[in-house]
């Protein structure tokens, strides 16, 4: 590892470490100012902003990057509007830092008070989309955390403005300097040596591809907080409404194929297979997905490629599908957890009692009835933007706010007592 890279790294974590100190203590008035300027700083900044990113996709596309990955790396007025609503949005939220959540007298007179405080410094380490520079500042702001933000090479020139544009105006509205960092290299030596900084960084949270995340979990020195690839499935009951599966379906995977939200796999009942499967497919088709089915999918609809083992495990994020028909409920349920990652699950059905076994018994992080995957999100859950979707189960899964960016401590009062 290159000891320049390691020294730089360093001084920014000392620097996010004491700044964290600082904004712990200040005021849920003083952070919602903060943000709403820095939302404002980012819509009059946006044509510079277009501008760096308008570099870094040139440089991409010359690189031979997919289209799917041209979408989530670029930014355009709307996205960059949305980022700031994004920012906005978090100001108006309620303040997930010192309310308490429990609170006792003892026999002997103790008063004992749990209340959330902050986690610290929490360092995002995330690929291509630069939005998420904007999203994880605002939340770890609005939470009290530092952050030290490592995005993606090809998105460098795009997360350098952004970051310089909302660190200036949240320091000129009162947050302490240190507060939000960029790693600003493209070499690789900086995350690792992230990655051994545990008791300057609180927490690491990955963003982004199964190579990252596994990467990251396996070589980290501090908490990892693991947010998983999104295989996520459809399952297509034979009591469906055909019109209405159809309609979920051509969303969870065409509205936008590039995010983990996205599904990978329709799941056929075998019952409602012939008369289904020629309608998404026309549709699937129509909307420009190549589909990938069993044999027993092809035979209905020749038109699919022929699926193998390694697409039922591939999160494609493209206009891509992979189909099968399952003959029980009972075997796409086997499907979802030999192949998922439990990200997010759906079933569309008419029957009520087996929506419920199906929401009891997959076991992912969010799970659907009639709906389509891709609400699985943080501003669709009602939390304003989201630090990223959790598929562990120890401190926080799912979309993950402002809530899962804190942890507790105790407040004890006495009045002299002594331990017998």
């Amino acid at each position: 590892m290159g000891s320049e890279v390691q020294a730089r790294v360093r001084a920014q974590a000392e620097a996010a470490k004491c700044a964290s100190r600082a904004l712990a203590c200040l005021s849920s008035a003083a952070k919602d100012a903060a943000l709403r300027a820095m939302a404002d700083a980012l819509t009059a900044h946006t044509e510079v902003i277009r501008k760096a990113n308008a570099s870094d996709l040139k440089a991409a596309r010359a690189a031979g990057a997919r289209p799917a990955y041209l979408d989530r790396l670029a930014l355009d007025a709307t996205r960059i509007e949305s980022m700031a609503e994004g920012l906005r949005e978090a100001s108006r939220l309620p303040d997930p830092v010192a309310g308490g959540d429990y609170e006792t007298v003892r026999p002997n007179g103790l008063e004992i008070r749990r209340v959330r405080v902050p986690l610290g410094v929490v360092a995002i380490i995330y690929e291509a989309r630069p939005n998420v520079t904007s999203d994880a500042a605002g939340l770890c702001l609005k939470s009290g955390n530092a952050v030290i933000l490592r995005g993606g090479s090809d998105a460098l020139g795009s997360n350098r403005v952004i970051a310089s544009v909302l660190a200036h105006a949240a320091y000129a509205a009162g947050v302490p300097e240190g507060a939000i960092q960029l790693i600003e290299t493209r070499d690789r030596a900086a995350v690792d040596a992230m990655l051994g900084l545990r008791g300057m960084i609180d927490v690491v949270i990955p963003r982004g591809g199964a190579g990252l995340i596994a990467h990251i979990v396996a070589h980290s020195r501090v908490p990892v907080i693991e947010t998983g690839t999104g295989v996520c499935h459809t399952f297509v009951d034979e009591t469906a409404d055909e019109g209405m599966a159809t309609a979920i379906a051509v969303n969870a995977k065409a509205s936008r194929c590039s995010v983990c939200n996205a599904m990978e796999t329709l799941l056929v009942h075998a019952n409602i297979a012939a008369s289904f499967l020629p309608k998404v497919t026309a549709e699937m088709e129509r909307a420009g997905v190549t589909l990938r089915g069993c044999e027993r999918a092809r035979a209905i609809c020749p038109s699919m490629e022929a699926a193998t083992e390694e697409d039922w495990a591939t999160e494609y994020g493209d206009l891509i599908l992979s189909v099968r028909v399952v003959d029980t409920m009972d075997d796409a349920i086997a499907h979802i957890h030999r192949y998922g990652t439990g990200h997010s699950e759906a079933i569309v059905t008419r029957d009520l009692e087996r929506a419920h076994r199906f929401q009891r018994e997959v076991d992912a992080a969010a799970v659907y009835v009639n709906a389509s995957t891709r609400f699985t999100d943080g501003h669709e859950f009602g939390f304003g933007a989201e630090i990223g979707i959790s598929t562990q189960k120890l401190h926080a899964r799912g979309p993950m706010g402002l809530a899962a960016l804190t942890s507790t401590k105790y407040l004890i009062y006495g009045e002299g007592q002594i331990r017998a």
